[in-house]
């Protein structure tokens, strides 16, 4: 495929300000991708069920953690999911469940997107959420990154089958 052709599969991650998680999981899931033969056919972004944080950077301890293990997060920016998304992204994968109930209350009938918890494409681990770092120590955004790797793998191989 080359960076010409239409983007065939897209996918947003949701938390709830969008400065920890869910811009943490885009972008492991970009560097995972870009070392497959889906890079030019996935497009990624990242949004918060609230409007917290409108247009700020990443926290500046989830960019510490992820600049720690090779990823970028300071170009990306906050912003909060439109009824739109919901026609424009094959897959919205939200990081803990009350972030997932928000989404389904959006969501419309005609929706196109599935909307599923980050962590159902985790096969290493038995937590089904993303816990939010914001209030604790640094190691909260280490497991972040942690889960995160671990999910970017499981949704890669999902979407490498299903591309077939």
């Amino acid at each position: 495929m080359t960076d010409t052709q239409p983007t065939s599969t897209s996918v947003l991650f949701v938390c709830l300000g969008n400065i920890c998680r869910s811009p943490t999981a885009q972008a492991v899931f970009e560097a995972r991708l870009a070392d497959s033969p889906l890079a030019a056919a996935v497009e990624v972004d990242s949004a918060g069920t609230a409007a917290y944080h409108l247009g700020k950077a990443p926290d500046p301890r989830s960019q510490a953690a992820a600049r720690e293990r090779g990823y970028k997060l300071d170009h990306l920016r906050a912003r909060q999911v439109t009824p739109e998304d919901f026609h424009r992204f094959d897959y919205i994968l939200a990081m803990d469940s009350d972030n997932l109930s928000n989404l389904n209350a959006i969501a419309s009938q005609s929706s196109r997107a599935t909307v599923a918890l980050f962590l159902d494409f985790a096969a290493a681990t038995d937590l089904r959420e993303v816990p939010d770092p914001y209030f604790g120590g640094d190691e909260g955004f280490a497991t972040v990154l942690d889960l995160c790797e671990q999910a970017s793998q499981g949704l890669l191989a999902h979407l490498q089958t299903s591309s077939r």
